[in-house]
């Protein structure tokens, strides 16, 4: 049986704004085994993005416990949750966050620089990233030059620059129609099949519950667990 690589347990995020503390996480508790394709639901407002933050060492909760690969990430200082996300998490934003002056394969390369390798093997190994995701032809244009559905190419390809052992997309369909939204699902789950990363979806788009190689769905409403399944 595969371990777990994030187990969350009883976990709160309260703002303070003002006077007044507004709890976006209320208790959340979820566990995603080693090598999952997971899927974390949930309307706007119900904590998906601040869950993302938590267990994606971008931000510590108030209080509870969030594990990842065994070690409890809740209490680690900030240069040691940026140490972690550099090494074990692949980050693929709603808005790409891609850099404009820089051309594709600038753009996968620019998240090796904190690896010890030569610049010519970080251009190669980008190159062979870019053209497993279908942008072999692309590599050397600016975000600017591309389409919304190569941009997020190029942010899923940046991902897996360093070879993460996690994979988490924030709304990775969400700036796209629906015919690109749906080549980007399926290129996720194409890359989930052939790397074995852990892979973790967060989202409103229903379409990715139903994918065939989805292991489990976690429902978000409130700032915890509505409703949890997990699909042999």
């Amino acid at each position: 049986m595969a371990k777990a690589i994030i187990d969350v347990k009883d976990v709160w995020k309260i703002y303070t704004m003002g006077s007044v503390e507004v709890p976006a996480l209320r208790g959340l508790t979820l566990t995603i085994k080693q090598g999952d394709f997971a899927v974390i639901m949930g309307p706007s407002g119900s904590g998906k993005s601040t869950a993302m933050n938590c267990v994606g060492c971008l931000d510590i909760p108030t209080k509870g416990t969030v594990h990842l690969d065994g070690k409890n990430i809740a209490k680690m200082s900030e240069s040691k949750l940026a140490q972690i996300r550099g090494e074990k998490i692949g980050f693929v934003f709603q808005t790409f966050n891609l850099i404009p002056t820089l051309t594709a394969i600038e753009n996968v390369t620019l998240p090796m620089i904190f690896k010890e390798a030569f610049v010519s093997d970080k251009r190669g190994k980008a190159k062979k990233i870019l053209i497993s995701v279908g942008l072999g032809e692309r590599m050397h244009h600016r975000p600017g030059e591309l389409s919304g559905g190569e941009r997020q190419r190029v942010a899923i390809a940046r991902a897996l620059a360093n070879d993460p052992d996690i994979i988490l997309a924030d709304e990775p369909t969400g700036n796209l129609d629906s015919k690109m939204g749906q080549q980007i699902m399926d290129l996720l789950l194409d890359l989930h099949s052939k790397h074995k990363k852990t892979l973790i979806i967060v989202t409103h788009d229903p379409r990715f519950a139903k994918l065939k190689g989805v292991d489990c769905v976690f429902w978000l409403k409130d700032g915890k667990i509505d409703k949890e399944e997990e699909i042999k």
